[in-house]
């Protein structure tokens, strides 16, 4: 370190250019044979989802062709979007939201031609599709479709349906179930004559309250499959159990992840019900946001490998089930997404906050002999493929340090607090960095130790940083979890606040110098700490809600009854609604805002920033608004993050008088004196 500067001011090698130049998202793991696939999310190239396959020889490559993008938009969230077995590749694309069948490339790796399967739907994108499994005789799709008859979510229509896997007639969808609200995760028994999948009705969310059920397929007289009636095997007796990510073994036992212990343990389904493989006070499971999630696998010896989150730290770890353990293997990743065994190795994805993500080879036999370290050695693991390299040297990167804090009604909150870091500048010893504290989306969700560049970009610049897992959180236990039930608005807003008030006690940061950030619904704690509380100079909301009734009537499917958990029934609890929505209580709020929002967003729909713009207006409160025409819910445009960060950035600059080092272009805050 050669010099000091006022924090908030300290140039940056991490600039928002070099932080999204090269970054790929990784997810959706698979294995077919010898070749394992899986997604690719390219800010670059406008957020396309490209299939990629690592070969036996270790050749990478990718599937699709160049305009292909493998990107499913059922419950709008996605995920679920290809399928590779038995040497092929199927996929939903984009631009139609049709099954894709993927023809083998050339030698060269030269992607080949793609065709669909699934017919046209008579208006654009009205049929979409997710969740494709092949059954063991290599005829059928069998997968979840999702089906808009109008433009309303009451239009839309969830239900699992087979068609020919090699398009044979690609009017030929048969749907085997249907009735319920929602469905997720079918899965075909190895011999083929039983599904199981998951199933839930309104008002419940898939964290809530959902139900396990089989039915018998055969061919019928025609040579088409069908299923029998349902039978219900474990939920939806509205005693609040979460089942999700049910599986076969390979020697035909059903399996499934159940929250009953108040755990998302592992369960055996035996003639007798649910038998809990190992009852442990960890997460084995995990939201369903998004369709396609892979979180445990088989190993050829009998045990089962997980993802075991605990604290909000997810780790690759093997269940025994014979002694119900699980014990984490020697690795240094501590955020894990996906996973998949092959034999007694496994696959997954994941990083750690000096690791960025990467798709990891692991062979469980010879992690054992390597001990039960955190860290590990290297030996038994090795990373296949990179996400990224990093754009910085390590010293640029703050560690996260988790910290637990007492807030409202005698309760514990936790976050992970990044430190101002910079190798080249630090803070004058008679000043404090001022405080960013972030909100997770969801509100069902976490934030996880992870190679975090948007963080750095912050830290590296002397700003601290505190990501909030604020009450409502996974990672934690159903009881955490459900905190937030009925408290939306109150709880989450109150541990944002305990958070700053805990670290100006510990003089770690200057409270009169904190702001708040957040999207979706980490925008809405934004809003409601900013409105209803003095401890914020200023904050920024990204495709944030501020109006609650309007978003219950407005959003989609998928999240139309979210709120009544999470608020209260609507409209009965509209008074409530009111009550809590920052739109309505303008009056309350005194410090200036940057909004950042996509036009095309369909879950918080661009009417909630204008009316939160239009309520700041009136009472003269400042205000910056930046749009991005050509963005949805969540910005995937490699420019689009750029601009977004440097509006923030100058949002900052101006609210605390900074003189950055950065040279951009200021933002427009309407109204602002300074």
């Amino acid at each position: 370190m050669s010099r000091t500067a006022p924090y908030g001011t300290w140039p940056s090698q991490l600039t928002p250019e070099l932080l999204v130049a090269g970054a790929k998202g990784l997810s959706e793991l698979q294995i077919d044979g010898d070749r394992v696939c899986w997604l690719e999310s390219r800010p670059s190239e406008a957020g396309r989802q490209a299939i990629m396959q690592r070969d036996a020889a270790g050749r990478i490559t990718e599937l699709t062709p160049p305009a292909a993008n493998a990107r499913t938009r059922v419950h709008e969230y996605g995920g679920g979007s290809y399928l590779a077995a038995a040497g092929v590749v199927w996929f939903t694309d984009h631009t139609d939201q049709r099954i894709h069948r993927l023809q083998p490339g050339a030698v060269d790796g030269t992607p080949g031609p793609a065709r669909p399967i699934s017919p046209a739907p008579i208006e654009p994108a009205a049929l979409r599709y997710t969740e494709l499994q092949l059954s063991p005789d290599g005829r059928w799709i069998v997968c979840v479709r999702e089906r808009h008859d109008g433009p309303t979510a009451d239009d839309v229509h969830n239900e699992i349906v087979v068609l020919p896997a090699d398009g044979a007639g690609d009017d030929e969808v048969r749907v085997l179930c249907r009735g319920r609200d929602f469905y997720a995760a079918p899965r075909l028994h190895p011999d083929g004559t039983s599904l199981a999948f998951i199933a839930w009705d309104h008002p419940n969310m898939p964290w809530d309250d959902t139900e396990l059920v089989v039915c018998d397929v055969r061919e019928d007289g025609d040579g088409l499959l069908q299923a029998s009636e349902p039978r219900s095997i474990a939920g939806g007796s509205g005693a609040g159990e979460s089942l999700l990510a049910p599986a076969w073994s390979p020697d035909g036992v059903l399996h499934v992840i159940s929250d009953r212990s108040g755990w998302w343990n592992l369960h055996r389904v035996d003639d007798d019900g649910l038998h809990n493989l190992a009852e442990v006070a960890v997460e084995l499971g995990a939201p369903h946001w998004q369709f396609g999630a892979s979180l445990y696998g088989f190993l050829d010896d009998g045990r089962i490998v997980v993802i075991a989150t605990e604290q909000a730290v997810s780790r690759p770890s093997v269940l025994d089930p014979v002694a119900g353990t699980v014990a984490p293997l020697p690795v240094p990743h501590t955020s894990v997404r996906a996973l998949a065994t092959r034999g007694n190795a496994v696959l997954y994805l994941g990083g750690s906050p000096t690791h960025p993500d990467a798709l990891i080879h692991l062979d469980v036999a010879a992690a054992a002999d390597a001990g039960a370290g955190a860290e590990g050695d290297g030996e038994a693991w090795e990373e296949l493929y990179v996400s990224r390299e990093l754009p910085v040297d390590a010293t640029w990167l703050s560690q996260p340090e988790a910290i637990s804090f007492p807030t409202s009604d005698g309760m514990v909150a936790h976050a992970w607090l990044h430190r101002p870091r910079n190798p080249e500048v630090g803070g004058p010893a008679d000043e404090r960095p001022p405080l960013i504290v972030t909100t997770h989306g969801g509100p069902t969700g976490h934030v996880a130790p992870r190679v975090e560049l948007g963080i750095a970009y912050w830290t590296s610049r002397g700003f601290a940083v505190v990501d909030v897992n604020y009450r409502g959180s996974t990672g934690f236990g159903r009881a955490y979890r459900n905190a937030l039930r009925g408290t939306w608005g109150a709880y989450d807003v109150d541990d944002c606040v305990a958070v700053v008030e805990a670290l100006a006690d510990r003089d770690e940061i200057d409270a009169d110098r904190a702001v708040i950030r957040g999207g979706s619904a980490g925008g809405f704690t934004t809003l409601a700490a900013l409105t209803f509380r003095d401890t914020f100079a200023g904050g920024a909301s990204y495709y944030g809600v501020g109006d609650l009734g309007a978003l219950a009537e407005e959003t989609h499917k998928f999240e139309s009854r979210y709120l009544d958990g999470l608020v209260g029934p609507y409209p009965d609890a509209e008074a409530l609604y009111r009550e809590r929505s920052p739109v309505h209580h303008a009056e309350q709020l005194s410090c200036p805002i940057i909004l950042l929002q996509g036009m095309l967003d369909k879950v918080v729909p661009p009417a909630q920033a204008e009316d939160m713009i239009a309520a700041m207006t009136e009472r003269g409160i400042p205000y910056a608004y930046v749009t991005f025409d050509d963005e949805d819910h969540g910005f995937r445009k490699a420019e689009n993050v750029v601009r977004a960060l440097e509006a923030e950035l100058s949002f900052y600059a101006q609210l605390f008088g900074l003189a950055i080092a950065d040279d951009i272009e200021p933002v427009e805050v309407v109204g602002l004196d300074r």
